[in-house]
């Protein structure tokens, strides 16, 4: 047994692989941000279930990281050590889409939900259609179209506003 293990870790020595990596999977859709604090500048999203390799298991608030071809810093609580389904499931259980892939379960007729904002009109809730629906002010990162009247909030439960109209 101490043999294998010798030869295994001599392998990785001669390889240079990096024994000492750790690898986590990122929980939520995360920013990579410039600096180590939330205020910093986001250099670009890493996506719900990607594994990143992190240098160190620390007790650290905030660790580097590199994600297609960006180098930042990610905030370890929304790291796990255990693989995450890049799966998306709306809080109304009718929609599934899988990151990634342009195939989704949409809302059927008479699905669509609405809800009340801040200027009392009733608006329509982030929905999934194949191409713009009439109406639609933005298109949220989860692939769902936004009805909003206004950009605060607009696709906050939804990963944020990919593009707006």
């Amino acid at each position: 047994m101490k043999k294998t293990l010798l030869i295994i870790l001599t392998l990785c020595l001669l390889c240079g692989v990096d024994c000492s990596a750790f690898t986590k999977y990122v929980t939520n859709n995360l920013n990579l941000r410039y600096e180590a604090n939330a205020h910093s500048y986001i250099l670009t999203v890493i996506p719900r279930g990607t594994a990143v390799t992190i240098d160190e298991d620390c007790d650290c608030k905030w660790v580097p990281v590199e994600y297609n071809g960006y180098v930042g810093y990610i905030s370890t609580k929304y790291l796990s050590s255990k693989p995450v389904r890049k799966t998306y499931t709306s809080r109304r259980g009718t929609s599934v889409r899988k990151v990634g892939n342009s195939s989704y379960n949409r809302h059927g007729s008479g699905s669509i939900r609405h809800y009340t904002n801040s200027y009392g009109n009733r608006v329509q809730s982030p929905t999934y259609y194949d191409s713009r629906p009439a109406g639609a002010t933005a298109l949220c990162r989860d692939g769902s179209y936004s009805f909003s009247q206004s950009r605060r909030g607009t696709c906050s439960h939804h990963g944020g506003v990919a593009r707006w109209y």
